[in-house]
């Protein structure tokens, strides 16, 4: 017999979870908003955290915080589970973790000084390195 044993239910994931269906989301909700310097890093297989890693820029925190807030509704209105945010307040760097798609959203000066392209093997985009030498310069 089972008894006095408890079962955990564990977290399941929605019947229809898709990882790139989420990334569709994603890609709209960034595209509707006007997020700059959209970059996709397919992480399946390279990692166990993540899918998909997406890395964008807004031209200011007002416009970061307020993808971050769209992206986030749109995310779970598809159903993606818990979606949480870092960094919402300040607007600088907004990491929101949508379950198998990862996003970074970044001030364009923010973006370039963490570089974290580099750290996956990649080019910052042109016109995130223009605004990296215009701040540094």
């Amino acid at each position: 017999m089972m008894e006095g044993k408890r079962t955990r239910k564990l977290a399941r994931k929605p019947a229809h979870h898709d990882p790139k269906l989420l990334l569709d989301v994603v890609e709209k909700s960034l595209d509707d908003d006007k997020a700059e310097d959209v970059i996709v890093i397919d992480l399946a297989g390279k990692s166990s955290f993540a899918d998909y890693m997406v890395i964008a820029s807004g031209r200011s925190t007002r416009q970061v915080s307020s993808m971050a807030e769209h992206l986030m509704e749109r995310l779970k209105a598809a159903d993606a589970g818990t979606v949480a945010a870092e960094g919402l307040s300040q607007g600088d760097w907004v990491l929101i973790d949508g379950g198998d798609v990862v996003i970074h959203l970044f001030r364009p000066e923010v973006r370039a000084f963490y570089n974290l392209e580099k750290m996956w093997g990649l080019e910052l985009p042109a016109s995130a390195a223009v605004s990296t030498v215009a701040v540094t310069a």
